[in-house]
C-alpha cells in the first residue's frame, strides 16, 4: 500500500534557498517583522527588509574569503541571531551550510569540522575562546563577522540549481562517529506539503519554537517554514525556565507554538499556562518523539488549544502529520501528507509494499524533493538506505485502513532521549574510554515521564564502582542529551553464544 496525493508543483530548476526564505518577502513586506530573538534582558528585532540587506551583506563578507563555491561554512553558536544570519548568508553566497549544535563538546566539534571538511567555522559569543586548529580553516569571531557584514551586499543570491547543496546536518548513526546527511536546494521547497496540512501556516502568524536553532526540527519549523511563508519567527535565548513559554505566547501573540513532548510535559507541570493569556493560539505542533495520548488530552484541556504531532527524520524532515487537514488520532503521528509518496517495506527485502495492518519499514519515495542529496562520506550506510526507488528508514510501522501511521519502535539501536536521535555506539565508545570501564551498554529506559539514557558498566576487578565519575567523564566528552542520567554496575553484560551483545537482555 502506498500513500500517495499528488499535490505537488514541479520544483523550480533554477532555486536558492536564502532567495526563497528572504527575496520576496523583502520586496513585498519590508517593514514586517521577520525575525526575533528574544533573551532574558534584550530583544533584537529584524524585518524582511533589513534580514535581506544583512544577509546579502554578509553574504559578500563570505565570498571576500576567496573559498570556491559548495565549500562547507560551519556555524557553532547557540540561539543568536548570527546564526540564522550566517545560515543563509552561506547558502546565499553559494556555501554549505552547517549550524553546528551548540550542546556538543569541543572534541565533538572538532570532528565535525574535520569530516566535513570546512573552510570557515564561525564561532559564536560561547565558544569564542576555542582553539580549533584546523589547516586551511577561516575561523571567525564576532569581530572578523562584525567586518564582513559591512561588505557592499551581493546583487542578488547564488544562481544554483535546486540539486546544488544547500546545507548539512549531522546525526546519529550505526557506527561510533555521528553522519553527515547533505541536503539540496529543493530540500526547502519539498517541505511545502506540511505548510497547510500540518502547520497550518499563514503570512499572518507568528511562530514560536521552544528549540535550538541547529536542530532540523527548529531550523526548519521555526525559521525556514516562517520566512518562506512571509511569517514571522521568535527564538528565546535565555534562561531555561518551562514558564517563558506562555510567557512569551502572550507577549508576542504568538499564533503557532512549537516544541517536543518534554516541553509541553514541563509546561503542564511547572508553567502554569492557565495564568498566561493563550487566546492569540491558533494551534501548537509537536515532533521529535511520540507525543503521549494522556498527554495530548491534558493539554488540549488545560489550555484549550489543539495540539498537532508529525513524524519526520533527518533525512526528509516532516512527512507524516496530523493537521488542520487531517484530524487526530491519539496515539499516531498522523497520515502522508498531501503530495508524499510512503510505503511501508518488508523488514527481508523487497519493493512491494505491504498492506494495511502489516508492520514493516517506513520508506520514502526518492522523487521526494525533501530527500537528501546523499550522506557525507558514508557510502556504505548510504547504500543500505536505498532500495530500488526507494528511502527505507529503520522504523517499524503500519498503516491502518484510514491510512494513519502506527509507530512499532526501531529496527536498529538507534535511541531516542528527550528527543533526540542518539547511537549506543556512539555513547559505549566513551564509557570505555573512562578509567577503571572494563565493559558498557546503554539502553533508553522511562524516568520520571521522559525516555533517558542508561548505561550498563562492568568495572574491572579493584576500580571503585562510581556513577558521579562515569556520568562526568561522558559529560566531558559528549554532548549533554548523549550522556547517560543513571548507571547501573553489573558482573558481565548479557551476551549471545558469538559475543554479541543481546541488548533486549539487559536490566528493565
Amino acid at each position: 500500500m502506498i500513500q500517495t496525493i499528488d499535490m505537488r508543483e514541479p520544483v523550480p530548476s533554477r532555486f536558492n534557498v536564502a532567495r526563497y526564505c528572504l527575496a520576496e518577502n523583502a520586496r513585498r513586506r519590508p517593514k514586517a517583522i521577520a525575525l526575533t530573538v528574544v533573551g532574558d534582558e534584550h530583544e533584537q528585532r529584524w524585518t524582511h527588509g533589513e534580514l535581506d540587506l544583512k544577509v546579502r551583506r554578509l553574504a559578500a563578507g563570505f565570498r571576500s574569503l576567496g573559498l570556491p563555491p559548495g565549500s562547507r561554512v560551519m556555524i557553532r553558536m547557540g540561539n543568536e541571531a548570527n546564526a540564522a544570519l550566517c545560515y543563509f548568508a552561506a547558502i546565499a553566497a553559494g556555501h554549505v551550510a552547517l549550524l553546528a549544535s551548540s550542546q556538543i563538546t569541543f572534541e565533538e566539534a572538532d570532528f565535525l569540522l574535520r569530516d566535513c571538511s570546512a573552510g570557515i567555522l564561525v564561532l559564536g559569543r560561547a565558544f569564542e575562546n576555542e582553539g580549533h586548529n584546523a589547516p586551511g580553516v577561516a575561523v571567525l569571531r564576532g569581530a572578523d563577522l562584525d567586518r564582513l557584514a559591512e561588505f557592499d551586499p551581493i546583487a542578488d543570491y547564488a544562481d544554483t540549481s535546486a540539486e546544488s547543496p544547500a546545507y548539512l546536518v549531522y546525526t546519529s548513526g550505526t557506527t561510533s562517529r555521528p553522519k553527515g546527511v547533505l541536503h539540496a536546494q529543493r530540500a526547502a521547497w519539498g517541505r511545502r506539503p506540511m505548510h497547510a496540512h500540518w502547520m497550518g501556516l499563514e503570512p499572518s502568524d507568528v511562530v514560536l519554537h521552544a528549540g535550538a536553532i541547529n536542530w532540523t526540527y527548529t531550523l526548519g519549523v521555526g525559521i525556514v517554514d516562517p520566512l518562506a511563508k512571509g511569517a514571522s519567527a521568535i527564538l528565546y535565548n535565555g534562561r531555561p525556565d518551562p514558564a517563558i513559554w506562555p510567557r512569551l505566547v502572550a507577549r508576542y501573540n504568538a499564533t503557532i507554538f512549537a516544541a517536543v513532548p518534554g516541553v509541553y510535559r514541563q509546561i503542564l507541570k511547572y508553567g502554569a499556562p492557565e495564568s498566561c493569556d493563550l487566546s492569540s493560539l491558533r494551534h501548537c505542533l509537536s515532533a521529535g518523539a511520540a507525543l503521549a495520548p494522556s498527554l495530548y488530552e491534558e493539554w488540549r484541556a488545560r489550555t484549550g488549544t489543539e495540539l498537532f504531532e508529525a513524524f519526520g527524520m533527518s533525512e526528509i524532515s516532516t512527512f507524516v502529520s496530523s493537521g488542520p487537514t487531517v484530524p487526530v488520532r491519539p496515539g499516531s503521528p498522523g497520515r502522508p501528507q498531501p503530495g508524499r509518496r510512503v510505503a511501508v517495506l518488508p523488514r527481508e527485502g523487497g519493493t512491494e509494499p505491504l498492506r494495511p495492518g502489516e508492520t514493516g519499514l517506513l520508506a520514502v519515495h526518492r522523487s521526494e524533493p525533501g530527500l537528501m542529496l546523499r550522506y557525507w562520506n558514508r557510502p556504505a550506510e548510504e547504500a543500505a538506505a536505498l532500495r530500488g526507488d526507494w528511502f527505507v528508514s529503520a522504523d517499524l510501522v503500519a498503516f491502518d485502513d484510514d491510512g494513519y501511521v502506527w509507530h512499532h519502535g526501531r529496527n536498529d539501536e538507534i535511541m531516542n532521549a528527550q528527543g533526540y536521535r542518539v547511537s549506543p555506539a556512539e555513547v559505549e565508545h566513551c564509557l570505555m574510554r573512562c578509567e577503571g570501564v572494563l565493559d558498557a551498554a546503554v539502553a533508553e529506559r522511562m524516568g520520571r515521564g521522559e525516555t533517558i539514557i542508561k548505561a550498563f558498566v562492568v568495572m574491572r576487578d579493584g576500580a571503585a564502582a562510581s556513577d558521579g565519575a562515569i556520568i562526568g567523564h561522558c559529560r566531558q566528552h559528549l554532548a549533554a542529551y548523549k550522556c547517560p542520567r543513571v548507571v547501573a554496575f553489573l558482573d558481565a553484560l548479557p551476551r549471545n553464544r558469538n559475543g554479541k551483545l543481546d541488548r533486549a537482555r539487559l536490566p528493565q
